[in-house]
């Protein structure tokens, strides 16, 4: 079976984001997590997870951030809460949460960002208890075919969302601001973005927060047309990433992937669908975000 999971951006749309089909949703809270689309208290996300079970769906929680000595003090704390509460998972990067999780019954999924490149990786911490993996989103289908033959945990690739493809723990607009004697605020809301300099319409989308500085990919990725494919090559575990695609928007791009997901589970999924599907996600799209398919159909070789 295939499973769609979104983040959600607060308690509303993600009730929305549940009606719409998606099976579990991506939250947790800025500490600890890595670029979410909000960051949940403790009560909000004690009552996420109630109310997903109610439904017979799941909560994955973001514990993906790089974990410093400030942080790692704080993370005993949150673990123990979160094994109270009991998600579905934890998503972890951070060797050093990894095993303190040994004294805690939270089963997790193995999220290293750029470093989850092949099937030695997931194995590997499949041996030291991950039920699963998030792969890098650098990795061409090719590459990806022969992975998915020699793991057997689920894979998490990104199907819809903002791509990030740099990551500093230095508060680098700050930092340039100040340079630059200027006032201006760094924060996601801000809207603030990178051009090349004789590509004036390239958009990387940049902002900061207590992580540092996040720097993404000038276009979002959607991989509507590759979805039976990806099914085909056992790769059944979508994420739809709604950090830049706000409210009722995301809401209905979510509705077009997990009304893909029922055809492709009923093999109605064809081409008429597709071009339709697609249409429709343009339609709720960002204006002036634009989409591609990323690293998918690249060869290996010539990625240098």
């Amino acid at each position: 079976m295939i499973e769609l999971i979104a983040t959600a951006e607060s308690i509303v749309q993600a009730e929305d984001l549940f009606a719409a089909g998606v099976d579990t949703l991506y939250i947790g809270e800025e500490a600890f997590g890595l670029r979410l689309s909000h960051s949940f208290s403790r009560d909000e996300q004690k009552t996420l997870i109630e109310t997903a079970h109610a439904q017979g769906k799941k909560i994955n929680i973001a514990v993906n951030g790089i974990m410093h000595p400030d942080k790692m003090k704080q993370i005993p704390e949150y673990l123990t809460f979160l094994a109270e509460v009991k998600p579905d998972h934890v998503v972890v990067g951070d060797t050093g949460v990894i095993y303190l999780l040994q004294e805690y019954d939270l089963p997790y999924i193995y999220d290293a960002e750029t470093l989850v490149t092949n099937a030695r990786q997931i194995n590997f911490w499949q041996k030291k208890g991950a039920v699963g993996a998030v792969l890098a989103r650098e990795v061409p289908f090719e590459e990806m075919l022969s992975l998915k033959q020699h793991v057997d945990v689920p894979v998490e690739v990104l199907v819809y969302g903002a791509t990030c493809i740099h990551q500093s723990k230095r508060p680098l607009l700050d930092n340039y601001f100040n340079y630059t004697k200027q006032m201006e605020k760094t924060s996601k809301e801000r809207g603030l973005f990178l051009s090349e300099p004789k590509k004036a319409d390239t958009h990387y989308s940049i902002y900061e927060d207590q992580h540092g500085t996040h720097i993404f990919a000038d276009n979002d990725l959607n991989l509507m047309k590759e979805l039976s494919e990806l099914t085909q090559a056992g790769y059944q575990t979508w994420k739809l990433d709604g950090l830049f695609t706000p409210g009722a928007d995301f809401v209905a791009i979510a509705k077009i992937f997990a009304n893909a997901k029922a055809a492709i589970e009923k093999d109605s999924w064809d081409e008429a669908a597709i071009v339709n599907a697609y249409q429709e996600i343009q339609k709720y799209h960002p204006v002036g975000r634009g989409m591609d398919t990323g690293f998918y159909h690249l060869d290996p070789t010539a990625i240098k």
